[in-house]
């Protein structure tokens, strides 16, 4: 792109875009399109400002709000996430689990070992994953975003389920119990009893507290 720059070539081909945290490191791919214009920036000699006919599609309103929680790496005190919206939440779940991927993290439960979920702000699916990540593998974990992807994180590089199963012992129950489920849609979200069945299927003991 340098050398299209340098010498006026119309075509500057393709660029992506990446979303860096506070030391330079990669947080997240967020698009990628065709370079279609570029003018010199204000931020300092030498530097373009690029123009991007995406071909992927763009992050969601609520990807700033993340990235901001997310901005000196993953975060290093549990719940950031809790008062995002449902789109937070989403995005939270994918940048999670996005940094999980490049870090090479096992999402996998040790078996046998009781893990502790704080349920003060599960009030909705996205919550669940959300503080359920948080459990296993600390704050901004990744330990699955629905049914399927729950089931692959607990079995891990090994293709069967933990033996002994793990413990979760879920803290504040009754937020979830309360708000889970609730509200009448043609493709509702599980229930409170629904995602405790699930965990059961999925060989976890789940204690409620």
């Amino acid at each position: 792109m340098r050398t299209a720059l340098a010498i006026g070539d119309e075509e500057l081909g393709h660029a992506k875009i990446l979303r860096l945290d506070e030391d330079g490191q990669m947080l997240q791919y967020v698009a990628e399109g065709e370079v279609t214009a570029w003018i010199p920036s204000s931020l300092g000699r030498g530097l373009v400002d690029l123009t991007l006919e995406p071909w992927s599609q763009r992050p969601p309103s609520a990807a700033r709000d993340v990235w901001t929680r997310w901005s000196s790496g993953r975060p290093g005190r549990p719940n950031l996430w809790a008062d995002c919206g449902v789109e937070g939440r989403r995005f939270w779940l994918r940048t999670a689990q996005d940094h999980a991927i490049r870090r090479c993290s096992a999402p996998h439960a040790v078996a046998g070992r009781t893990y502790h979920l704080d349920g003060r702000h599960i009030t909705d699916e996205l919550g669940f994953y959300c503080a359920l990540g948080e459990a296993v593998h600390g704050p901004g974990g990744y330990f699955g975003q629905d049914a399927d992807t729950l089931i692959d994180c607990l079995c891990g590089n090994r293709g069967t389920l933990p033996d002994p199963p793990p413990t979760l012992v879920w803290h504040d129950a009754s937020t979830a119990r309360a708000c889970l489920g609730v509200t009448p849609q043609t493709a509702r979200p599980p229930t409170f009893e629904e995602l405790v069945t699930l965990l059961t299927r999925c060989g976890v003991e789940t204690v409620l507290a």
